[in-house]
């Protein structure tokens, strides 16, 4: 994924939150936006005839390994960073199948890939990470474990 390719367009983004044993299920990815390493919840693009769901279901499956069963919207998140211009869906999944490791984005070659690490991590744990967006610090995970 390159600035480029996303510069100058809306693109909709659909993402998921899963939590198990009170922590969050997150992949680290180089930010087009600053080209620094990041912490996301794992998700992407929404494909022309793709629902919200399908979409996540496929990104969680290709960067993470599971295969998700989406549970509920939790949030709706904007981003505008010119050039850069995303509406995001969060939704909170649950395992329903499968390994945890580091997939691949379909869409970029194997030298240019912008996936480099997966993790489980507590709130106290994402406090030291570059993490986005930032409304995972300030949600009530409670709720959601």
């Amino acid at each position: 994924m390159t600035e480029g390719q996303y510069s100058g367009k809306l693109r909709v983004r659909s993402c998921g939150l899963l939590f198990e044993k009170d922590k969050i299920l997150l992949v680290e990815l180089k930010s087009p936006i600053t080209n620094q390493w990041t912490w996301m919840p794992p998700g992407g693009g929404v494909e022309f005839g793709e629902s919200l769901e399908e979409a996540l279901t496929r990104e969680f499956l290709e960067e993470t390994g599971l295969k998700v069963d989406v549970q509920k919207q939790v949030q709706i998140h904007e981003l505008i960073e010119p050039p850069i211009h995303a509406i995001e869906f969060y939704y909170l999944v649950e395992r329903m199948s499968g390994d945890i490791q580091l997939g691949a984005d379909p869409e970029m070659l194997k030298q240019h890939q912008i996936l480099r690490d997966i993790g489980f991590f507590s709130k106290d744990e994402i406090e030291d990470l570059n993490i986005k967006p930032d409304f995972l610090r300030r949600i009530s995970w409670e709720s959601f474990c």
